[in-house]
């Protein structure tokens, strides 16, 4: 025998002893390169004329816009149903007589329809965007260029599906999105209207966390649980943003009782594991001290 039939033999009794092997076939899961493309479509449907090289005007926008969203929808249904079909297959989901490709239909007919409405608040981000950035010269150059512009955008939509209990489809979204801009946003987090990211690497937004309006973040981020037990899972571990609070670079916040009340600044680098109230001022004085300061006594 030689050393590569070795290897192959090596290989099958590690297949056997520790498992990660889909035996059922590649068609009961959704693939990377189907999810790749899908949000690429949607990016597109998102803002047309943006990101793909054929012109768009008036006059072919219709007609454009229906051939793409006849062709996304037949893939993501097909990509929908392997998902549902997995959790048929975990015990978790029945997708009762009409079969999990009719229930794919069902939640891709749901989400073009709400499509419009992820338009509206994403319009509300943008404007966030140009107005939170100095350096942001038009919406345009936000839309081709801010990475956190983009990681809302598809947390967004993954979160449509997340909500809808469609397994796996929304983590790969998410982490697509996590590997090429460094922003990991669990795409169960709950996000409100005109959120701004700034630069964003090394962001971390966890499953259970709670973002209000109006919310900055600037990068190194950590909206974290406290503790990393399973037996946690089910729970709300992770902290709650109120509206209009910004939150500077690299500050953590863990918890799922942690509040930041609204209107609150955190500064950099500062580590919160308790509520603070409306309107609060947290920093880190000279010598690593932690300050604090309230609306009413600043």
């Amino acid at each position: 025998m030689n050393r590569l039939d070795k290897c192959v033999n090596s290989l099958l009794e590690n297949y056997e002893a520790y498992g990660m092997v889909n035996h059922s076939g590649g068609a009961n899961l959704p693939g990377r390169e189907s999810i790749d493309s899908i949000v690429r479509g949607l990016d597109e449907l998102l803002f047309p004329g943006f990101l793909e090289n054929v012109l768009t005007d008036r006059e072919n926008l219709r007609i454009i816009t229906g051939e793409k969203v006849n062709n996304l929808a037949r893939v993501m249904i097909r990509e929908v149903e392997k998902s549902l079909a997995f959790s048929v297959r975990l015990g978790v989901l029945n997708c009762g007589h009409g079969g999990c490709r009719a229930v794919a239909g069902l939640v891709v007919d749901e989400f073009f329809e709400e499509l419009s409405k992820i338009r509206i608040i994403l319009s509300k981000d943008l404007e966030a965007a140009v107005r939170g950035d100095p350096a942001a010269i038009s919406a345009d150059e936000v839309i081709l260029s801010y990475p956190g512009f983009w990681a809302i955008a598809v947390h967004r939509m993954a979160h449509f599906f997340w909500t809808r209990q469609v397994p796996l489809i929304p983590r790969m979204m998410s982490e697509l999105v996590h590997g090429r801009t460094g922003i990991d946003i669990h795409p169960g987090a709950e996000i409100g209207e005109a959120f701004f990211i700034d630069h964003g690497t090394g962001i971390v937004i966890g499953e259970t966390a709670i973002i209000g309006k109006n919310v900055k973040l600037y990068q190194g981020v950590t909206l974290g649980a406290l503790s990393v037990k399973k037996e946690e899972s089910g729970r709300k571990r992770h902290p709650t943003i109120e509206d209009d609070v910004t939150i500077y670079a690299n500050a953590t916040i863990l918890g799922g009782q942690t509040v930041i009340g609204k209107g609150s600044v955190i500064g950099g680098s500062v580590w919160i594991t308790e509520s603070v109230p409306p309107g609060s001022k947290i920093y880190l004085r000279a010598g690593a001290q932690l300050g604090a300061a309230n609306s009413a006594g600043s």
